[in-house]
């Protein structure tokens, strides 16, 4: 049976009342939580409250570039060691199994695994993203992790884990020409800890909107087919409303109508 997981980020208290009752209702077995930065003193409170109650397990995602948080570059060092310690501290108050994280944008693949390495942080996985950056005044840069070959070189000299984002691969796939569920089956060769999943808008974008499952092209029970049955998926569709997750629970009913683990 999968074990799907609801993201949100740390300073979504409205959905609160609405989680909790998906969560007892077995729609979600877990949360992902985004660490919008410097919000763990006004949120940490409510989100430990959440966990002392119900003990919904927690996995904590470190802040991407849209926050500033970029391992390729060694200026932004000093910035991501605050923004780190403080997803840290979320995963450290919430027993989070793992840390998600992104490459960074630009740079270098070896600026990654250098600042990784001075975490010493044994639950961090690394997520893979597309070949471009969803941006026009950034146009020219590179995601670092958009391919096999730098996922796999931050694994073997950081020792971490695997997230695999569906949509991520498909996007760079289609950047770099490759057949697109060809290179996810091949990042499902190196036996991901965890997988985010959206729906694509168009199966040969190179870049993703995160549509709700069952709205796009994505061919989404062949993935599923391939992904193993006790996987952890978080579902990273979007939300249309600040108080209500009627998308999310249409998300896991489709899962479920065509034929999935969950």
């Amino acid at each position: 049976m999968y074990k799907l997981g609801l993201k949100f980020w740390s300073v979504n208290k409205l959905y609160m009342n609405e989680a909790l009752r998906l969560y007892q209702e077995g729609y979600f077995q877990y949360v992902e939580l985004y660490v919008v930065p410097k919000s763990y003193a006004q949120y940490m409170d409510l989100w430990l409250d959440l966990k002392k109650k119900y003990n919904i397990p927690f996995t904590i995602h470190v802040p991407h570039f849209a926050h500033g948080f970029n391992l390729a570059t060694k200026s932004c060092e000093d910035s991501n060691i605050q923004m780190y310690k403080e997803a840290k501290d979320f995963a450290d108050g919430l027993n989070a199994q793992y840390i998600i994280f992104h490459g960074g944008i630009g740079g270098d693949i070896k600026e990654t695994t250098r600042q990784l390495r001075s975490f010493n942080e044994p639950r961090l996985l690394i997520e893979n993203k597309p070949y471009k950056v969803l941006s026009d005044s950034m146009s020219t840069l590179l995601c670092r992790g958009y391919n096999i070959e730098e996922i796999k070189h931050v694994i073997k000299e950081t020792h971490c884990g695997f997230c695999l984002d569906i949509g991520h691969a498909i996007c760079a796939a289609n950047s770099m020409k490759k057949e697109p569920y060809e290179y996810v089956h091949e990042f499902m060769q190196l036996k991901p800890k965890m997988y985010h999943l959206t729906d694509l808008e168009n199966i040969r974008s190179e870049f993703d909107y995160h549509p709700n499952l069952g709205q796009g092209q994505l061919e989404i029970k062949k993935i599923l087919q391939s992904i193993p049955a006790e996987a952890i998926i978080t579902i990273e569709t979007l939300k249309n409303s600040k108080d209500r997750l009627d998308d999310f629970i249409n998300d896991v009913t489709f899962i479920k109508g065509i034929g999935g683990k969950s």
